[in-house]
């Protein structure tokens, strides 16, 4: 039983390294594979019997010690939609089991990976180079993800349609130390009163439901210290209204009788008078600092554009100012509406947002990335191109928004190398060289003892 015994102990010895070899392998093979995680050698011994007077030889098992929580070195790549996680976690996949090309169809199984070389594929979907299809959150109408689904991640926003202007903001300092109009009455009626002095003007471009860039001037007059008077005129309106838009801008003084009266500092909107042509007037505010506002309609042969000028707030000087000076000051003046976009190029921010760009300037956000976490993550199933498969020891997966509950942080445009070090890797190769050596050693020293064994009878 010895001899036979430390025969078997020895070949099982020779399989043993021969899989740890196999590991070794395995790892150098996968030395530059993105996202790839090494597999150490864990030897188990089995026992035939052993007490304190008798050890009867057993045999070696070598099992696979999985490493998919060791981070590998990140490295930064000129893909923009590449992605490393930093830490813990997943990115979760999904992968292609057919279908026509822009009508792709899914396994129904939930795949993981750190392999993170993603790119978009024909279809727009991002793809890594192992063919997995990243998964996200769709972003709802509110701007926050659907965190109750997650699916592959499409890019196919190729457009961003035109957005007419719906809002003006201005912020100026209308200068008090200017004269004004000469024998202009308080409260003329605006359909006669036009002024031969100059106006201090501003000038912004707006856009129509076409995206069409429209001219909208803004010109002021000095009725008196405390009261401006503002012409707005849109250039190619088809209203074009006979009296013109007026509107009498006040400063300082009551803002309301109250109770309690409110007062606005000097220099600082008090009320809005309109007088004609003027819509969505503020109503008299309550307190200081409520919204000052007017609003007015155009046409550009598309329908009433209903468009509001902001001035900033009753009582303080966040927007329109009548201070001291001889110059007209814009320090704001801009619009909400947009022109057509066409795309331009995508990029995956640090929380995991992925952001269609325009050439427009505006930017759309499609979907996020979440990071998943598992207890054991070294207990996945592997599979494929880096990929993984959530086990009952591993535990469940667990989705949630980059850098919290314990996963890692998004390193965008880099992607996370094999954790794999070639010169520990040709350490184990030497070491389950010479273990395999030994082995057939014990091998041809048990076979000869055999032999001897059987010749005794001769």
């Amino acid at each position: 039983m010895s001899l036979l015994g430390s025969m078997t102990t020895a070949i099982s010895g020779l399989t043993a390294q021969a899989r740890a070899l196999g590991h070794v392998s395995d790892n150098v093979a996968n030395s530059q594979t993105v996202g790839f995680k090494r597999v150490d050698t864990n030897f188990t011994s089995w026992l035939t019997r052993s007490t304190l007077r008798l050890h009867l030889p057993g045999s070696v098992e070598a099992r696979p010690d999985y490493t998919n929580t060791v981070q590998g070195t990140i490295e930064q790549v000129e893909n923009p939609l590449a992605m490393a996680i930093a830490g813990q976690g997943f990115f979760s996949v999904a992968l292609s089991r057919g279908g026509q090309p822009g009508n792709v169809l899914f396994d129904e199984r939930q795949f993981f990976t750190r392999a993170g070389d993603f790119a978009t594929d024909r279809d727009g979907y991002m793809v890594n180079g192992s063919g997995y299809y990243l998964e996200g959150w769709r972003m709802l109408p509110n701007g926050e993800p659907d965190r109750t689904n997650l699916s592959p991640i499409r890019i196919s926003e190729l457009v961003f349609n035109p957005v007419p202007t719906g809002r003006i903001d201005l912020a100026a300092n209308l200068p008090f130390n200017v004269p004004s109009v000469a024998a202009a009455p308080v409260v003329p009626p605006a359909t006669s009163w036009a002024p031969a002095e100059t106006p201090v003007s501003s000038v912004i471009q707006i856009y129509d439901a076409l995206g069409n860039q429209r001219q909208v001037t803004l010109d002021w007059w000095k009725l008196d210290d405390d009261t401006w008077r503002l012409r707005i005129t849109p250039a190619g309106d088809t209203l074009g209204p006979a009296g013109g838009r007026f509107v009498d801008v006040n400063f300082g003084g009551a803002i309301s009788s109250g109770p309690p009266a409110i007062t606005a500092p000097p220099g600082t909107i008090s009320s809005i008078t309109p007088l004609a042509n003027i819509t969505g007037t503020a109503p008299p505010p309550a307190a200081a600092g409520d919204p000052a506002f007017l609003g007015f309609t155009a046409d550009y042969g598309f329908g009433p554009q209903a468009v509001q000028l902001r001035l900033g707030g009753y009582g303080v000087p966040t927007g329109l100012t009548n201070y001291a000076g001889t110059e007209y000051g814009v320090r704001d003046l801009s619009q909400d509406g947009v022109p057509l976009g066409a795309f331009s190029g995508v990029t995956v921010r640090e929380n995991g947002d992925v952001a269609v760009n325009y050439d427009n300037g505006q930017t759309r956000i499609v979907a996020r990335v979440p990071i998943v976490a598992f207890n054991d993550p070294d207990k996945l199933q592997r599979m494929d191109g880096q990929a993984f498969m959530r086990t009952i020891e591993s535990g469940e997966a667990r989705v949630t928004d980059v850098g919290s509950n314990g996963v890692g942080k998004l390193v965008t445009g880099s992607v996370e190398r094999s954790n794999v070090d070639i010169a520990a890797e040709f350490s184990k190769l030497i070491l389950a060289q010479r273990a395999y050596t030994a082995n057939t050693r014990i091998v041809t020293a048990s076979d000869e003892m055999l032999q001897d064994t059987i010749n005794m009878r001769r």
